[in-house]
């Protein structure tokens, strides 16, 4: 499922984060190694293709360095196709809070004007109702709060240069 933030404002002022949750994963091995199932593979994929069809092209794209989000990762950028970034991966989005997904988004650059995160639950599910604001769809803000289910994307868009923090969003499931 996916979770579209719009605001009232010209594109050339607009910021956007988006949050996703890795892909469908297997079980029956250590957490961080798991890879991703063959439904996972599509899942991403097809994350990918929506991003792209949407014109929610990143600028810059931070990972967890586990497998099943560098496998997610790795099906976003394929789809993307030459306008992807090179993906960061980075150790601090594995099994951490939804404060250390939101200090490593402000850690972002200002120049970043799309700016894509690839992560796990509960952190992803956390940081998109702590993002969400008293304007949102109430609806797709109840399918979140129910279950970020794998392949989840949230997609914020900020008004103005500030930071990605400062956030209005009505959300409205698509797909």
């Amino acid at each position: 499922m996916y979770y579209e933030g719009m605001v009232e404002n010209s594109l050339r002022d607009v910021k956007r984060l988006i949050i996703m949750r890795h892909a469908e994963a297997d079980w029956g091995m250590d957490d961080f190694d798991r890879p991703l199932t063959k439904r996972g593979h599509r899942q991403a994929a097809d994350a990918g293709s929506w991003l792209k069809q949407k014109g929610y092209i990143p600028e810059q794209l931070m990972s967890s360095a586990a497998l099943r989000t560098r496998q997610t990762t790795t099906w976003i950028s394929d789809a993307l196709g030459e306008q992807a970034p090179t993906p960061h991966l980075d150790e601090g989005l594995y099994e951490v809070p939804a404060s250390r997904v939101l200090a490593r988004i402000n850690g972002v650059s200002e120049s970043v004007r799309t700016l894509m995160v690839v992560s796990h639950l509960p952190a992803v599910q956390d940081v998109t109702l702590q993002l969400a604001s008293p304007d949102s769809d109430y609806n797709s803000l109840m399918d979140a709060s129910y279950g970020f289910s794998p392949s989840s994307v949230a997609v914020f868009e900020v008004p103005g240069s500030g930071r990605f923090l400062t956030v209005r969003m009505r959300a409205s499931s698509t797909l």
